[in-house]
């Protein structure tokens, strides 16, 4: 398995991102093949945090590429800083 990790700081309105995220990503993301699982994690202090799990790399490259494009087409008023993004292969998991 394979995840992607992308952290945004600078978040202006935290709780609108997570409705965007629910009502129009997880469905994209859903779509990639090898699809495992997301998660939208608010920590609080302006960041948040996603993690996309797949069952092979190309699905955690695809979505690193969707999320880019839909933080660029719906998002860039309230995540105005680039991302932290992380990707490699699941060593351990339960």
């Amino acid at each position: 398995m394979y995840a992607a990790v992308r952290r945004y700081e600078g978040v202006t309105d935290p709780t609108e991102v997570g409705r965007l995220v629910n009502e129009g990503f997880i469905p994209l993301v859903r779509q990639i093949p090898g699809f495992v699982a997301f998660y939208w994690i608010n920590p609080g202090n302006g960041v948040v945090l996603s993690t996309s799990v797949f069952r092979d790399q190309a699905g955690a490259d695809e979505s690193i590429t969707r999320a880019s494009d839909f933080v660029r087409d719906n998002l860039s008023s309230l995540l105005p800083n680039a991302p932290q993004v992380m990707a490699g292969e699941v060593e351990a998991h339960a």
